[in-house]
């Protein structure tokens, strides 16, 4: 193992201003080497609990991903702090919104105008940021919370302002994803970079990663449970050829639910699920912890969360009833049943299992499943299920699996190679998924206009985008939809939309909005053209249905809207 250099005090830089500086850079280059090379230099300069903190901020993390606080600060509660310090009004500060598309360049631009550039000298430090983050954290109330962002942006210049309202935000913008993170640590530190990556999923915080990299303690760690992994992602297959030419000669075929992608942490009689975009959701669905209590051991379920009666899957829309509550009524429980479908596991009895092959995994899995509750398991109808895994070795058969995992109400098939180890965040070909035949989108609303007839007192109108590339986050508009939402739907998202508005036109018939909502889209064909700045609009776009389970990060791409146009619009 290489030796580190050594860190003395007088190299130490924890100030938010530095901070400030890489952070800039980083943004400056569009090459990961040199991001990665100005990270490492910049962690080579602090101490150890600023290392710490820095690393979980570029990672884009308040706190450590095994910490369930939150600060609960919102865009709208930043523009009003940054109003009252400032002076701008809040119309003044509503365009550059638009302008900039950044809340912390927004904060830089008024911080400097505002002549605080010349009368506030930089005073924060990286120790002083991780109060105020825990200080809001532990703050109740809209107006509490305020005051403590005032008085905190008080004493901010416009570079501190910047990075103060991209933390507290918890998005840093500057084209930096977790796994470049951890690759700065493993170059700074002279690490493998496998190694730095296996301590942060096992300990569920970066920040800990990089001070083990540098005091060459990565070996021997144990699995932490209670912080969400990353799930693995499946491609999309053409079509059944498509499977054949990538499968070995025999894989497995699951149906591909349409549900909540779930992932169900077990210990010592507490249970806790996350979502895939790592939010925690058990309060919202208390019938699968007893369930989930039952295994016999401590483990990690991969799996998803279905609305079922019996054998029988209900629609997706049933479930949507269920998302967004902070309490789930007894009444809403005995009308919308949910079941968890596992099929994967990724550790038990103490055994990590993601460098097992499926076919492994499965077996281990199996045998938990049976012994949480042997009666339910046999029939598959309990509340803690199995998903039923084939063994296939033609791809001709698939057509006739589709059709009938549509008749269950499953939205199509997974086929998955039985040597696949289990690779966290990352999307292979080693599992494929055949959708729908109709060709669908994930993308984020932009703008929205209030509706016609009925629906004129409705924020129902929705122009949409896809990001442009997986590495580039810039919002491209594809078309717009005015259907598919009931009035239920479209009223609560009318209040969201209204507390999220960027810029407003025509009296407010016309909002610009922060782009948070994710939709998944149908739509005829994708033709070209001239009038959004993507080069393509759909044609006769209808909104299936809401994405709370997806994050921006997750939505289509420029290129999956081009593949598409190539093939006519469908899909396989």
């Amino acid at each position: 193992m290489a030796r580190t250099k050594k860190v003395s005090v007088a190299q130490t830089n924890g100030t938010l201003e530095a901070f400030a500086r890489v952070a800039d850079g980083v943004a400056a280059t569009t090459k990961k080497l040199e991001k990665a090379r100005l990270l490492g230099a910049y962690f080579h300069t602090l101490a150890d609990a600023d290392l710490v903190r820095a690393a979980r901020y570029c990672a884009g993390h308040q706190f450590a991903l095994n910490d369930a606080r939150t600060t609960n600060v919102g865009g709208g509660m930043l523009r009003d702090a940054i109003s009252e310090v400032t002076g701008l009004d809040v119309e003044n500060l509503r365009p550059r919104y638009v302008r900039l598309g950044d809340s912390g360049e927004v904060a830089e631009e008024a911080f400097a105008e505002s002549g605080r550039g010349a009368s506030v000298k930089p005073t924060f430090t990286l120790a002083e940021v991780e109060s105020l983050i825990e200080r809001l954290s532990e703050t109740r109330g809209t107006k509490n919370k305020r005051e403590v962002l005032v008085e905190a942006l008080r004493r901010a210049t416009p570079p501190e302002a910047k990075y103060l309202v991209k933390l507290l935000i918890g998005d840093l913008r500057i084209g930096l994803q977790e796994g470049l993170v951890e690759d700065a640590v493993a170059r700074a530190f002279e690490r493998p970079l496998a190694e730095v990556a296996r301590v942060n999923m096992l300990v569920g915080d970066i920040g800990e990663a990089a001070l083990r990299a540098r005091r060459g303690d990565l070996a021997g760690v144990s699995m932490r449970l209670f912080h969400p992994i990353k799930f693995m992602l499946a491609t999309a297959a053409a079509d059944t050829a498509d499977v054949a030419r990538t499968m070995p000669a025999e894989f497995y075929v699951e149906d591909k639910f349409d549900g909540i992608r779930g992932q169900a942490h077990v210990e010592r009689g507490r249970v806790a699920l996350y979502t895939r975009t790592l939010d925690e959701v058990t309060h919202r669905f208390p019938e699968l912890v007893a369930p989930l209590k039952g295994l016999p051991t401590s483990a990690i379920l991969d799996g998803e969360i279905l609305p079922a009666r019996g054998a029988q899957i209900l629609p997706f829309a049933e479930l949507q009833k269920r998302l967004g509550r902070k309490t789930v009524s007894d009444e809403l429980l005995a009308e919308i049943p949910v079941v968890f479908v596992a099929y994967d596991l990724l550790y038990a009895d103490a055994r990590v299992m993601f460098d097992e092959p499926l076919s492994e995994r499965r077996r281990v899995l199996e045998s938990l499943i049976a012994k949480a509750d042997e009666s339910a398991a046999e029939e598959n109808v309990g509340t803690l299920r199995l998903s039923v895994a084939k063994l296939v070795r033609d791809a001709n058969d698939l057509d006739a699996e589709f059709d009938a995992a549509r008749a269950r109400g499953n939205e199509g098939l997974m086929i998955k190679d039985p040597r696949s180890t289990y690779k966290p965040g990352k999307r292979g070909r080693e599992w494929l998924k055949l959708k729908r035949a109709l060709a669908t989108l994930d993308v984020v609303v932009t703008a929205v206009e209030v509706g016609h007839g009925k629906r004129r007192n409705l924020l129902s109108d929705y122009t949409f985008a896809v990001r442009r590339s997986a590495d580039d986050a810039e919002l491209l508009n594809v078309g717009k939809a005015y259907s598919g939402l009931t009035d239920a739907e479209l009223a609560e998202l009318t209040e969201w939309f209204r507390a999220h508005t960027l810029q407003e036109f025509a009296h407010g018939r016309v909002r610009v909005v922060e782009p948070k909502i994710v939709l998944e889209v149908t739509f005829d064909r994708v033709q070209e053209s001239k009038r959004h700045k993507s080069g393509y609009a759909l044609r006769f776009p209808r909104i299936l249905r809401l994405r709370d389970d997806k994050s921006v990060e997750e939505i289509d791409t420029l290129d999956a809207v081009r593949r598409l146009a190539d093939a006519g619009g469908a899909s396989g």
